[in-house]
């Protein structure tokens, strides 16, 4: 299907702030189609109280072997970067927060990598954290992993207020109801030193998979139920800046990475788009 520019009407109707594509008249029909049948109020509210429970079966069901090893973390992101060649025994002087940890996919390469810093681990998910917790790699000296849901205060009784040099919230966002969006990053404005930095990755607007939501599926503008009855929210780079600004975060950088997911043997090349950010909390 050939590529197509949209008129003005249907750019006000379709297409909120930046994005990363063009859209085909395919998938303009697919948006448009979504539309046609939305989530209920009633299972809308019932997928917000059951959310930690649709997670905690998702781990029950797929384990610890659903998500990758994100190795890329540390080329995107240099803060993961030990400040020092060598990382001496008892010396993590730095503080890291990841927020949705799910089985530790993030933190165990760091750890294998060396990493210089005490990592707190949180997910919403107590089979989880349960997960992450049984890796040989998991010690209390290097991670305090602990179930909590970063929608509430209850992080706070674990991780002092202008206490952590970083935070990490990758592809977790996106889970949460937009409507706890701004509460979610202003706890986390809080936890971070002045001068702390804040590091961000998720769902871009129109990424592939945002498009192949049937019918019955979406709750709201670009948020979504997957069938397993997690929630898939996809951000406009516009939106994620104004949400990172509104909490107090200077924004250094905010912009789409594109990338495709291939499977030659399956015959799959799927274009992805994803959001990444990395900001700081005021040092003064």
């Amino acid at each position: 299907m050939d590529e197509i520019n949209l008129s003005t009407t249907m750019a006000n109707e379709l297409l909120e702030g930046h994005y990363a594509r063009k859209l085909s008249d395919q998938d303009v029909q697919k948006l448009k189609d979504q539309d046609s049948r939305l989530v209920s109020d009633y299972q809308s509210r019932k997928l917000e109280q059951e959310a930690k429970k649709n997670w905690d079966l998702f781990y029950k069901r797929n384990s610890n072997h659903f998500f990758k090893d994100r190795h890329w973390t540390r080329r995107e992101f240099e803060e993961l970067l030990n400040n020092s060649e060598s990382v001496e025994p008892g010396r993590l002087c730095r503080k890291m927060f990841e927020v949705g940890c799910g089985v530790g996919n993030l933190i165990y390469p760091l750890l294998e990598e060396g990493s210089d810093m005490f990592i707190y681990a949180c997910d919403i998910s107590h089979s989880a954290i349960e997960l992450l917790k049984s890796n040989p790699m998991y010690s209390d000296s290097a991670v305090k992993a602990f179930q909590c849901d970063i929608t509430t205060d209850d992080v706070f009784d674990v991780i002092p207020t202008n206490s952590l040099d970083i935070i990490t919230l990758i592809f977790v966002l996106s889970s949460i109801h937009p409507d706890n969006f701004e509460k979610t990053l202003r706890n986390l404005f809080k936890l971070l030193k002045p001068g702390g930095v804040f590091l961000f990755r998720d769902y871009g607007l129109y990424d592939m998979a945002q498009l192949r939501f049937k019918p019955g599926h979406k709750i709201a503008d670009n948020f979504y139920m997957r069938q397993d009855g997690t929630r898939s929210y996809y951000f406009s780079e516009e939106r994620l800046g104004q949400l990172l600004a509104s909490v107090g975060l200077e924004v250094h950088t905010n912009c789409y990475v594109q990338r495709r997911t291939v499977n030659r043997k399956d015959g799959i090349d799927v274009p992805r788009v994803f959001v990444q950010a990395k900001c700081s909390k005021p040092a003064g």
